[in-house]
C-alpha cells in the first residue's frame, strides 16, 4: 500500500489541525514515511524526564499514539476525526533521556478501524524500550 501523503504534507496538517502538539516546543518530527510505515521522533526533554531521569510513560505512549495516528493518515489522507479506540503498551526497559523513535506499521486498514504496531527504542539502538499497538475508528471517506 503506498502512501498518499508526504511527510511534509502531514506536518503542516499536524501544525494546522493540532498546534497544541508543539506546546511545550517542537519536540515531535516525522522521520519517514514508507509504504505501510512512518517514523517518527521524539526528542525529550526535561519536561518529558520523570525521577531518576528516565523518559516518561506517557510521554512514551503519547509518541507511540502520534507514531499510529501519522501512519495511518500517510495512507487514508488528511481525516482529522481519525481517532484513537484502544491503545496498549508494553514498557520493555527503561529508556536513557534523549530522543526516541518511534517506527510504526500498519497491520490493517479497513473502512472503519486501523490497526498498528508500534516499536520505541533509543536512536541507533537496536532494542525497543517499549512496544504499543493501537487501533483507530476511521471515518467514512
Amino acid at each position: 500500500m503506498q502512501p498518499v501523503m508526504s511527510v511534509a504534507e502531514i506536518s503542516e496538517f499536524l501544525d494546522r489541525e493540532f498546534p497544541q502538539i508543539h506546546a511545550g516546543g517542537r519536540v515531535y518530527a516525522i522521520d519517514a514515511i514508507s509504504p505501510g510505515e512512518a517514523v517518527v521522533r521524539l526528542s525529550a526533554n526535561e519536561m518529558h524526564l520523570r525521577p531518576g531521569g528516565t523518559v516518561s510513560g506517557p510521554s512514551m505512549m503519547a509518541l507511540a499514539d502520534l507514531a499510529a495516528y501519522v501512519v495511518i493518515l500517510a495512507h487514508i489522507g488528511p481525516v482529522a476525526l481519525a481517532v484513537t479506540t484502544n491503545l496498549n503498551i508494553n514498557f520493555l526497559r527503561k529508556p536513557e533521556p534523549g530522543d526516541l523513535v518511534a517506527t510504526c506499521k500498519l497491520l490493517k486498514l479497513g473502512k472503519r478501524l486501523a490497526v498498528t504496531e508500534c516499536g520505541i527504542g533509543g536512536e541507533g539502538e537496536e532494542e525497543y524500550v517499549a512496544h504499543a499497538t493501537a487501533t483507530y475508528s476511521v471515518p467514512p471517506r
